[in-house]
């Protein structure tokens, strides 16, 4: 999270509560007939999910501030829990300034795979409510409770259940928004934080949206928040009450006929199941700037890799391999190549972005960070390998397959390439 998007976070929470909005506690009628009439859309936010994930399974690290980044002198904060962030620690902020903000704290190093299992199991629970889930990222999802009211009684009696489950089931808390549209719902989880849980009556809310900073509409960037303050509009309020003429005039048709119908509560975006990636991958920023080949090589292919089994962990193939490359001076370059059939096995993988790196003419030039990407992104049911005729499979993806099994079973490193355990040993 932005620092920007924390300071709204804060006007948010600093707020007090109008009149007609109801926050958890209240009594509901079990069929939905209360103040939750009509409002089906739940948001649910994870509490700072990677600092929450640490914390249940490191005792010890419970009641102190945490923060998840980069150990490393151009580490950067992943994400800091509550304690962490009233010393004015934030994401993307260098971990050495976040450091001496809070030297109290407890650092963990980012831990992809836990914080995938347990963004996993959280939707899961979800998926057992509704099949209408949308996850937006790890740590946060919509939901529609529509189909689930007979069921289970009316949203804020769902929302609470949810997350009664997940604290049992998975030890971390959340804070759920109800209301009748998808950025009500998300305004409410950011209002309830943290562990809260709030519903924004359908008739209340107007009076829910009038007092907050039109910043805090989706969609409202640094240049639109700037261009309606000289108009004199710095409320959601102020912002309805506007002539959409005057909006569609300054910030084109679609932006502020959009902007008017939020300002106003308008908003018909269904919650959108879950569909696949479009691109998964993965980059490093190296302690020192690089300028070796070999060892620019050798990290190009741990990145292959780990794309290549986030690939295969989520059943996709891609055919289009893209590199990063940002040299000292902070400019980046990328290039891609799209292959002629999808892949997921990492030397595949590897070989292309090896090539792109060397045909990006950048050889003994000291780099600061690489990645790797795979974009077109599909299930790889959909995406059939042909062979021609006498053609024999290579055997890699079943070798990668065995490898994934083994660090399933005993973690990461237990098995790896040659040519990366060779690095480890030299690094020893």
């Amino acid at each position: 999270m932005s620092r920007r998007q924390l300071e709204r976070g804060a006007a948010l929470r600093g707020m007090a509560t109008p009149d007609g909005i109801v926050a958890l506690g209240s009594d509901f009628p079990a069929d939905g007939s209360g103040p939750d009439a009509g409002c089906d859309i739940l948001h649910l936010d994870m509490d700072a999910f990677f600092a929450s994930v640490e914390q249940r399974r490191d005792p010890e690290a419970r009641g102190r501030p945490v923060i998840v980044g980069g150990t490393g002198p151009r580490g950067v904060v992943s994400s800091a829990d509550y304690l962490a962030r009233a010393k004015g620690v934030h994401s993307a902020m260098p971990m050495v300034r976040a450091t001496r903000l809070c030297p109290e704290a407890v650092v963990f190093p980012p831990d992809g795979a836990a914080y995938r299992a347990a963004s996993e199991a959280v939707m899961d629970i979800l998926r057992s409510v509704t099949p209408l889930v949308q996850p937006l990222s790890l740590d946060e999802a919509f939901l529609d409770v529509s189909g689930a009211r007979r069921r289970l009684g009316g949203p804020v009696r769902i929302a609470a259940m949810i997350r009664e489950r997940v604290r049992a089931e998975q030890r971390l808390t959340c804070s759920v928004g109800v209301a009748a549209t998808r950025f009500v719902a998300k305004l409410g989880s950011t209002h309830c934080k943290p562990d809260g849980l709030l519903l924004v009556p359908t008739d209340h809310t107007r009076s829910f949206l009038d007092p907050l900073p039109v910043g805090a509409l989706p969609g409202v960037g640094d240049r639109t928040e700037q261009t309606l303050t000289r108009l004199g509009l710095r409320t959601v309020g102020a912002l309805a009450r506007t002539d959409p003429h005057l909006l569609r005039m300054e910030l084109g048709a679609k932006a502020g006929t959009r902007l008017s119908e939020l300002a106003r509560g308008v908003d018909g975006t269904p919650v959108v199941p879950e569909t696949h990636d479009k691109s998964v991958g993965a980059e490093e920023t190296f302690d020192a700037d690089v300028g070796d080949p070999e060892v620019i090589n050798r990290e190009l292919l741990r990145l292959s890799e780990k794309v290549a089994r986030r690939l295969r962990t989520s059943g996709q193939v891609g055919r289009t391999v893209s590199v990063k490359l940002r040299r000292a001076d902070f400019s980046t370059i990328t290039r891609s190549r799209t292959l002629p059939e999808a892949t997921d096995v990492g030397r595949e993988i590897s070989a292309v972005a090896r090539e792109l790196y060397a045909a990006a003419g950048l050889e003994r030039m000291k780099l600061r960070l690489v990645g790797v990407r795979v974009e077109g992104v599909v299930p790889a049911a959909q995406a059939p390998r042909q062979l021609a005729l006498g053609e024999k499979e290579s055997g890699w993806r079943d070798v990668e397959r065995v490898m994934d099994r083994v660090t399933a079973r005993f973690g990461p490193g237990a098995i790896q390439s040659a040519v990366l355990a060779k690095r480890d040993e030299n690094d020893v």
